[in-house]
């Protein structure tokens, strides 16, 4: 089973000089612009046999483009919001109860803490997660080897898939840094003689590459490192032709 995890699409909430607090807001016009080329990618390089979704605007609207490219519907899922986006119990927190106040320390720095008053903790995050992770193996892992899962969701939730797939503790100490429309390609091989998670590939965004070369992304060095190889030196150049 391949599983592609997906970063949402540049939202509101993400621009440096928002001050309008943890609501549910949707996609900025560069945020539909990413969408819109990660859904031409996904239509022509990926056959997708499942798309789920988180219920947040910015991943609903992300996904709604992958859908509208590739007739794949989107099946939506309150596991995979974005950390501190439900109560402890699990339950999504409702637009009318945004914004968000969260604590004054980084959830990680205390994973058994919540970060809101009714909200999660770090390692309740993590269990929901996780469930939503364990039901994906359950339904996917056995069937054929090809098989595609894309999954929309949110920095906080790739963060917690790496945790889940390396066995990391409560005390994490590496920020996973996921670039908007970001494609993390995991592969799961139940009876593989080694491991059986497989990583192949952290936050691919060389679809952020427009026709005219335009950058469509936030970071700069993302683009730079997708766009030019690094040279060879002379020596080494002349070692490969022997």
């Amino acid at each position: 089973m391949h599983l592609l995890l997906v970063r949402h699409a540049q939202s509101y909430v993400n621009l440096p000089d928002w001050d309008g607090g943890y609501v549910d807001v949707g996609l900025t016009p560069l945020g539909q612009e990413q969408a819109r080329r990660l859904a031409h990618w996904m239509a022509h390089n990926v056959r997708i046999n499942a798309l789920y979704t988180s219920t947040m605007a910015r991943a609903l609207e992300t996904a709604a483009f992958i859908t509208e490219a590739t007739g794949i519907p989107a099946v939506p899922d309150d596991r995979l919001r974005e950390f501190g986006n439900c109560y402890a119990d699990g339950r999504p927190i409702p637009a009318e109860a945004m914004p968000i106040y969260y604590a004054e320390f980084w959830g990680t720095e205390r994973p058994y803490t919540r970060i809101s008053e009714s909200g999660e903790s770090w390692i309740l995050f993590r269990v929901r997660v996780g469930t939503f992770l364990d039901d994906m193996l359950a339904r996917y892992a056995r069937t054929e080897p090809e098989t595609t899962v894309v999954v929309v969701c949110h920095g906080g939730v790739i963060d917690a898939t790496f945790d889940y797939a390396f066995n990391v503790g409560a005390q994490r100490r590496v920020e996973v840094w996921t670039h908007n429309t970001g494609i993390v390609h995991w592969e799961y091989v139940p009876d593989s003689p080694r491991e059986s998670w497989r990583l192949h590939a952290h936050g691919m965004v060389h679809h952020l590459i427009a026709d005219d070369g335009r950058w469509l992304g936030a970071q700069p060095l993302l683009y730079d490192a997708t766009r030019h190889a690094v040279p060879l030196s002379p020596d080494a150049a002349s070692s490969e032709g022997d």
